[in-house]
């Protein structure tokens, strides 16, 4: 398995958790925040550490993903002489085929004149 392959399944891993994490937030105060705690005294783990949590999670969760991303590319395997693009390349001289020509027809419709709109003048 090579390196491109393991941080395309740790990308899709990391995504797929910051999806759950942002879906589980709700920013009108409800979502899981507010299952946690009705308002009362009896609050498992607290309303606002909930969503600290969720905040911080989705900002390191984010963070992770662009560096991941950003690694994977370093870890394409390009090959060995690889040139992003011939105009680089000084050796490199393309030859384009010439265009099929075109044939004459014999049967052209005759050019209109432009003396007639000069004329009603």
């Amino acid at each position: 398995m090579s390196t491109f392959t393991i941080f395309l399944a740790l990308i899709v891993v990391v995504a797929f958790l910051l999806i759950v994490v942002i879906m589980v937030q709700n920013p009108k105060g409800g979502g899981l925040s507010s299952s946690f705690g009705g308002g009362g005294t009896q609050q498992l783990g607290g309303v606002k550490k909930t969503t600290d949590f969720l905040d911080k999670s989705t900002w390191t969760l984010a963070t992770l993903l662009l560096v991941l991303i950003l690694l994977s590319n370093v870890a394409i395997n390009r090959g060995s002489d690889s040139i992003d693009s011939k105009a680089l390349d000084a050796d490199a001289t393309t030859t384009q085929p010439l265009p099929a020509a075109l044939p004459e027809t014999q049967d052209a419709a005759p050019a209109t004149s432009t003396n007639e709109s000069t004329e009603n003048e």
